[in-house]
């Protein structure tokens, strides 16, 4: 499962996604959230962008190197696009392996890997104004 979506991501069909793994004993999940406040400022909500043919093509690479590195079952990524109030799901991730060292360590790499190199851009609005937010891990 990797996808783009304008829609509130469904948590628990995601790790469903990854639990159908009869052989993985680890599920590592991460789940982002929009937060109230950035760098002193109260943030009133988010906005994501993103070009979605490279996104996915990207998204998909990532899953791809992870399934290469580790001994991934099942791995879904899923994002949000368009509007986020604070507190709403922007990304899950969510990587299945027989043990959980392997699931820390891919579904870390996905995070910070997708953070880094797909073309989603996070526009932070705030009281008195509005900022893109570069990438960071």
């Amino acid at each position: 499962m990797i996808a783009l979506t304008d829609s509130p991501i469904a948590v628990e069909k995601v790790i469903a996604e990854v639990s159908a793994a009869a052989e993985a004993g680890a599920i590592d999940i991460f789940i982002g959230t929009v937060r109230n406040c950035n760098e002193g400022r109260q943030v009133t909500h988010l906005e994501y962008e993103a070009y979605e043919p490279m996104a996915l093509r990207e998204m998909e690479k990532i899953a791809r190197t992870a399934e290469q590195q580790w001994p991934v079952k099942k791995l879904a990524i899923v994002h949000r696009t368009g509007r986020l109030a604070i507190g709403e799901v922007a990304v899950v991730v969510a990587v299945a392996t027989p043990h959980r060292k392997e699931a820390f360590e891919a579904c870390r790499y996905v995070i910070d890997t997708l953070k880094t190199t797909v073309p989603i851009w996070k526009k932070e609005y705030f009281e008195g104004g509005e900022w893109w937010v570069e990438a960071h891990p």
